[in-house]
């Protein structure tokens, strides 16, 4: 206990040491809801939210959380934090602490404060602003120019782009991101390279509020950026910046080319009348502390966490074998579930209870005792699925969270018995529908365009918008699982892996996964990445479209198979007469071709070539976009992927290849 209250105080510390962006940081203190003494209820209240919200949110998937302390005003609290999309936990946490620890501070105690920060924004009130409404504080955007007068060359190209990329940045943040989060990049001249952009607002608005929140600071505030080389406008539930320089991690997800002599779109807003926001704050001097000081903090951290660490490894070793490590086991505990209570649930794993059976094992149906519809995934004894693989699925799953992601209900790792529980999907799995003559009729084009679009915000979600970056793997038809009302929902995480972003692929010598699904690199060479899957995905698009299979439609003696056959359709402009009977003359047929040209982008033979999820999910919910020219897709035939792997009865691809 002593050593967490000193652990706390040293981070405390380092956080008031953290290093500030010049001008930080930019506070708006509310004058009319009062202040509050260190003796009051309100100050109590919000001590309570000060302990708890930075960890919150910094833990959070989408960097945000909010907090209320309910008390009769004016003693109540709200309170939001939200760190900026592409920052890591650490920071995140780092960021909110200084905000927390500095903000009472800077504003007097007044009631009502926010503080921005480069990597974060924290806003508190007495007044209750979390709802569904408009800000009833009425906080106007707070807009930090640097400096004007030094875009010497093509002023007025420079200005009309900069609205462009700041508006098609908004677009997609609101529109294609489920964190409500893009950052963006426009090629200019030789002087300044490229200009980037960054755009968010807090995750509990709709798509609808988060793009009004924007247009509203956007309108009010772009003819302030007028030659100027980068700026931000902050507003507590949305905010945009603009730079000549680069400064977020990670890949841009908004790419925009502005050729010279062109106008910006339409939609931009007019400029308004050029001003730059000056503000002055009521500053206190910085604490500075001493190297000497601030290096026994760091000995103090040190020591902690080598402590803390001896402890959870010890715990560790004393659970079942099946645990992982202390992260893991937090992340899944309150998941467990005995053995006795899912052999009620189905029967005792009943014949008629079977859904279907995989490589790794059965699935069954249950019924929990609250009435809950489970699918229950009993592992075989002799299951291809390790313990390993299993405690992927398990830790990866229970960590994710979408709604085109399956939801992990519960886990049982007793004895002999390894088994997960997941929710149960009435519609089963897409090819149960989708490639069966007599039900496929239950999937119109409209069915199916949302199914396509659910599986590509899932994948999103996995490569660009989860703090994991995941790679499936296995991404197929049997794996993508249809509820009541036929939304998609990716399964089967057995043989994901977290992905470095900054690395182009990872190689592996032992490759898994079915085929028809596999691109060309991963069968071959065991090369792996982000990649893999929307080559995976392209297949199920054009699977989708079509209604055949991938693995096994054609004739295989000859080498055609679905992409192939589709390649060829496509260049000899006949690929029409490849689109599933069903759909020909009920369905919109310029959709159906993006669709094809989407499929055949994604299964590109150069990764490179193949473009983000984010980008696929751009292209789909666009009607103007112009999509990109195709190239030869990657063929992975049976007669060339067998060369080096092995196709085991349920189409799941074994191998202990060595990469070249």
């Amino acid at each position: 206990m002593r050593c967490r209250l000193i652990l706390s105080l040293a981070i405390f510390a380092v956080a008031l040491l953290a290093p500030r962006t010049a001008g930080e940081p930019w506070v708006m203190c509310g004058d009319d809801f009062g202040t509050f003494t260190l003796q009051s209820r309100y100050y109590a209240n919000l001590m309570r939210i000060n302990a708890t919200l930075p960890s919150n949110a910094s833990a959070s998937p989408d960097l945000y959380a909010t907090a209320v302390d309910v008390g009769a005003v004016p003693e109540q609290v709200s309170a939001v934090a939200l760190c900026r999309g592409d920052v890591g936990a650490a920071s995140c946490l780092s960021c909110l602490t200084q905000a927390f620890a500095n903000l009472a501070n800077l504003c007097g105690n007044t009631k009502d404060a926010t503080i921005y920060y480069d990597r974060c924004t924290l806003s508190y009130s007495s007044v209750h602003f979390l709802s569904d409404g408009d800000d009833p504080r009425q906080i106007p955007a707070y807009t930090v120019n640097n400096l004007a007068g030094n875009v010497t060359s093509e002023p007025e190209r420079y200005n009309r782009l900069v609205a462009a990329l700041v508006n098609a940045t908004a677009d997609y943040a609101a529109y294609n991101s489920t964190r409500l989060y893009a950052s963006g990049e426009a090629d200019f001249n030789s002087q300044f390279p490229k200009v980037y952009s960054m755009a968010q607002c807090t995750p509990d608005l709709s798509p609808e509020r988060c793009r009004s929140c924007l247009a509203k600071i956007v309108s009010q505030e772009i003819g302030t950026y007028k030659d100027t080389i980068g700026g931000r406008t902050m507003a507590v539930r949305c905010a945009f910046r603009v730079e000549t320089v680069p400064f977020l991690n990670g890949t841009m997800l908004v790419r925009l080319r502005l050729p010279a002599g062109t106008s910006a779109p339409s939609e931009s807003p007019a400029p308004a009348p050029a001003a730059l926001v000056e503000r002055t704050s009521r500053w206190k001097i910085a604490v500075y502390v001493s190297v000497a000081t601030f290096a026994a903090i760091l000995t103090i951290i040190a020591a902690c966490f080598s402590r803390w660490r001896r402890i959870t490894n010890t715990a560790a070793k004393q659970l079942q074998p099946h645990t992982t490590s202390s992260e893991d086991i937090q992340s899944i505990d309150s998941l467990l579930l005995d053995v006795s209570a899912l052999r009620v649930a189905t029967d005792n794993f009943a014949e008629d209870k079977r859904l279907g059976e995989g490589g790794f094992g059965v699935v069954y149906k249950g019924i929990l005792p609250d009435g809950q519809e489970i699918a229950v995934k009993r592992l075989s004894q002799n299951s291809r699925q390790g313990i390993g693989e299993l405690k992927t699925e398990l830790v990866l799953v229970a960590k994710l969270n979408h709604k085109n992601l399956v939801r992990l209900v519960g886990v049982c790792l007793e004895k002999h018995e390894n088994i997960l529980v997941y929710e149960y999907l009435p519609n089963r799995s897409l090819d149960i529908v989708l490639f069966d003559a007599q039900k496929n009729k239950e999937l119109p084009w409209a069915m199916r365009y949302n199914i396509i679009e659910g599986i590509a915000r899932g994948l999103q979600y996995l490569h660009e918008d989860s703090q994991m970056k995941i790679v499936h793997r296995d991404l197929k038809a049997s794996n993508i699982l249809l509820d009541s009302t036929y939304n998609p929902k990716i399964s089967d995480f057995g043989l994901a892996k977290i992905y470095g972003g900054d690395r182009s692929h990872i190689i592996t010598k032992r490759i898994a996964g079915t085929l028809g699904y596999m691109s060309p690199e991963y069968a071959m060479r065991g090369q792996y990445s982000i990649k893999s899957d929307v080559f995976s995905f392209g297949v199920l698009v054009l699977e989708i479209v079509t209604g055949r299979r991938s693995y096994g439609s054609y004739d295989y003696e000859k080498g055609t198979d679905l992409i192939n056959a589709i390649w060829q359709h496509w260049i000899r402009e006949k690929v029409v007469e490849l689109i599933d009977p069903s759909l020909r003359n009920n369905s919109p047929i310029d959709q159906l071709l993006k669709c094809i040209h989407i499929g055949l982008l994604c299964v590109q033979e150069n990764p490179a070539d193949r473009p983000l999820m984010s980008a696929v999910n751009f292209m789909l919910s666009s009607n103007t976009v112009q999509l990109p020219s195709l190239s030869r897709p990657g063929f992975c035939t049976q007669e060339i992927c067998a060369n080096s792997t092995e196709v085991s009865s349920n189409e799941l691809s074994i191998t202990k290849l060595e990469p070249r």
